[in-house]
Formats: structure tokens, C-alpha cells, sequence
């Protein structure tokens, strides 16, 4: 769970970039090239680290992504140069990119399939814990320009809570994680071409069912759940700024709306789907991102604005591992590919702000960013419907 929080790091991207944009005066697309950067390795790092996790195992794995996640908060606390954040922020990705690979088959392989959708989630809840306390460590050390950092104070704080995860991490010994070694003679092309046939939609699982046009379908979808995750936190706080004229340090404070509403649906989705079947929850939660789509097109008070951003992260607290898990129980016995292709899927944290931000800035305003938004849930409800019909 503590890698888990370490796993939040990534969404320092969000608020950063805002940041950042002040600072060294960037337009809308140069900022959003930041975030995309981070989330552009986990369509490069993915597969390779689901086969890495057949050599060396599922816990050296997350050691050596919680290693380059510590490089990547070095980077800023020494300096702001444009051309060493490029480098930070894909250092981040790219540890990013191999703990999240490695991280929930570790968990699903130590619940041994029992309760895995529900641990996921309260993982989640644990990730979103750092992601919106970022937000609040950034404006509280811009506003009082804490220990002479300004808002680049939540670097040197979350590189020690990253060394303690590492260490604890290390002194830890999991079950079920020995390498798998089957794989080791095969040319790494075939492996490669293995992990990608599984979204074939003739493939099939042991049992005979066809299940590759399923993986494929969860793949989108968790393209679209992280698209909306990032984008939402990085296109709110201009929302309040462009609508209500406020400041960026007191309209980045809703970025931590957002995650704390995630936080809050992931902690109690975790209870909640002990008791109600997880594809149902689903649709609960994809409601209600659609109730907050409305909200981000009309909200012309900053409590409308704030309520419709709180609904959006309530709803999304949960599909990411209700996706997961599912994906993981129709290949159990590819668990490791799996993962490398669903983590391949946060490349949507790549594409939507770029997409945003082109949008943002040919509307002339946030507009365009909520309607890029708009497709990704959109999708979500796709999504649903399709495995309601599969009756799964």
C-alpha cells in the first residue's frame, strides 16, 4: 500500500504543469507537453516490463521503478530548467510506467484472486492520497515560499516518503513472486508478439472462451479513465480561472478537490463492492461522470465548478481497477502480459491533454478541453453496455 502512495507521484503532473506554465510562460499546448511526456513511456515501458517481470520477478521489478521514480524528484529540486524537467517529468513516466506493471498483478498474485477488485481499489485510494496532497503542498510552498523551494517544496518531501517505500519494500518478501523463467529461450519478437495477440479478438483462454476482444476493449478503456484523470486535474483549476478570473494559487486548490473526491470513491468502493457486484458499481460510477460533464459545461459559480469536479472524482475512483481485475480473471494465466498491455493503456494521460489543449486553444477557451473529456466518458458508458451484453 505504501508503494501504492509512491505510485501518486505521477499526479504531481498536473498541478506542476500549471506551475511551471506561470513560471517560465508557456501557452496551453507547450505547458500540456509535460504531463503527456510523463504518460507517453507507458506506451514505450509497458510490455517490456511485463516480460522484465518473467526474469526477475514481480517485487524487483517495483524496487527498480521506485528507483527511477526517486531520480525523478532529484531533478527539480536543484533546478527549473525547461530541457531538465523534460527529463524529470520522463523519468517519472517511465518508473511510473514499470511500478504500475509490476505493482497490481504483485497485489492481485498475493490476494491469490480473492477480493482482488476490492484491494485494487482501496490501492487506488492510497494512490490518491499523494495525488491530492500535492496540490496543497505545491500552493502552501508557493504562498509562503517554504524552506526557499516555493511550490517545488513537494519534491524533496514525497523523494523521502519514496526512499522509506524503497527500504521497506526491500525488507519485505512477498508470496507468489518468484520469477516465471518459462519464457526465457523464446525470442523476445515472439514474446512481444504473445503479449500483443492477446488482444486479438479470436484469442482464447485456456478454458476455450474468446477473450481477446474483451482485453482489448479494457485496454480503451483504461486509455480513456486515465485521460479523464489527468485531464480533469490539469484543465479544473483553469476552468476557475477562466470563468471566475481567480488566481492560479487559489484555483489550484481544486485539483485536491478532485483527488480527495477519488480518494473518497476508491476507499469506499472498496466496502462497496463486497456487497454489490462490481459491473453494476461501474455503471453507478460512469453516472455520475456524466452528471459532472454537465456540470463542467455550465457551472458558473465556483461551488457549481467545485461540485462537478468533486462528482467527476468520486465516479472515476473506481473503474481503473474494476477494469483491471476483470481483465486479469479472463487471462489468468498471462497475468504479467496482461498487465504490461492494460498499463500500456495510461498513454491516455498522453494523448487527452495534448488533444485538450489543441482543443483549448482553437475554442479560444476550456471548452474544448471538457469536450475532449466528454469522448473518454462517453466511451466509459461503451464500455459498460458491451460487457453488459456479454453478461459478465
Amino acid at each position: 500500500m505504501l508503494c501504492f502512495f509512491a505510485m501518486g507521484f505521477v499526479d504531481l503532473v498536473g498541478i506542476a504543469s500549471n506551475y511551471v506554465k506561470a513560471d517560465l510562460n508557456l501557452s496551453d499546448s507547450m505547458a500540456n507537453t509535460l504531463p503527456s511526456l510523463v504518460f507517453l513511456w507507458f506506451l514505450i515501458f509497458s510490455i517490456p516490463t511485463s516480460l522484465l517481470m518473467n526474469r526477475i520477478g514481480r517485487k524487483n521489478t517495483v524496487l527498480l521503478s521506485l528507483v527511477m521514480t526517486l531520480a525523478a524528484l532529484v531533478i527539480p529540486v536543484f533546478t527549473l530548467d525547461f530541457g531538465m524537467l523534460l527529463v524529470s517529468f520522463s523519468l517519472l513516466g517511465i518508473g511510473n510506467a514499470i511500478m504500475q506493471t509490476s505493482l497490481n498483478p504483485l497485489v492481485d498474485s498475493v490476494m491469490k484472486g480473492g477480493a482482488s477488485a476490492s484491494t485494487l481499489t482501496f490501492g487506488q485510494f492510497i494512490k490518491s492520497i499523494a495525488s491530492f496532497l500535492a496540490p496543497i503542498i505545491a500552493s502552501w510552498g508557493a504562498t509562503t515560499n517554504a524552506f526557499g523551494f516555493g511550490w517545488r517544496v513537494l519534491y524533496p518531501i514525497y523523494l523521502g516518503v519514496g526512499i522509506l517505500a524503497t527500504l521497506l519494500l526491500f525488507g519485505t518478501r512477498p508470496p507468489s513472486d518468484s520469477p516465471v523463467g518459462e519464457n526465457n529461450n523464446v525470442p523476445v519478437g515472439k514474446q512481444f508478439a504473445g503479449c500483443f495477440a492477446l488482444l486479438r479478438p479470436n484469442h482464447r483462454s485456456p478454458s476455450g472462451e474468446k477473450v481477446g476482444g474483451f482485453v482489448l476493449l479494457c485496454f480503451l478503456a483504461i486509455v480513456c479513465h486515465v485521460g479523464i484523470d489527468v485531464g480533469v486535474s490539469v484543465t479544473a483549476p483553469k476552468i476557475l480561472m477562466e470563468r471566475l478570473g481567480m488566481s492560479l494559487n487559489d484555483a489550484a486548490y481544486i485539483a485536491t478537490v478532485y483527488f480527495v473526491a477519488k480518494a473518497a470513491g476508491s476507499f469506499s468502493g472498496s466496502f462497496i463492492m463486497k456487497f454489490m457486484k462490481d459491473w453494476t458499481f461501474l455503471f453507478v460510477s460512469v453516472a455520475m461522470m456524466i452528471i459532472a460533464l454537465i456540470g463542467l459545461y455550465a457551472g458558473s459559480t465556483q461551488w457549481e465548478i467545485y461540485g462537478a469536479v468533486a462528482l467527476m472524482g468520486f465516479g472515476n475512483g473506481n473503474p481503473f481497477s474494476i477494469i483491471f481485475a476483470r481483465a486479469l480473471q479472463a487471462v489468468p494465466d498471462k497475468k504479467n502480459e496482461v498487465s504490461g498491455l492494460l498499463i500500456m493503456g495510461i498513454c491516455g494521460g498522453a494523448v487527452f491533454p495534448m488533444l485538450m489543449g489543441a482543443a483549448s486553444d482553437a475554442v479560444g477557451g476550456q471548452a474544448g478541453a471538457i469536450a475532449v473529456v466528454s469522448v473518454g466518458v462517453l466511451y466509459m458508458l461503451g464500455y459498460w453496455m458491451t460487457g453488459l451484453r456479454k453478461r459478465v
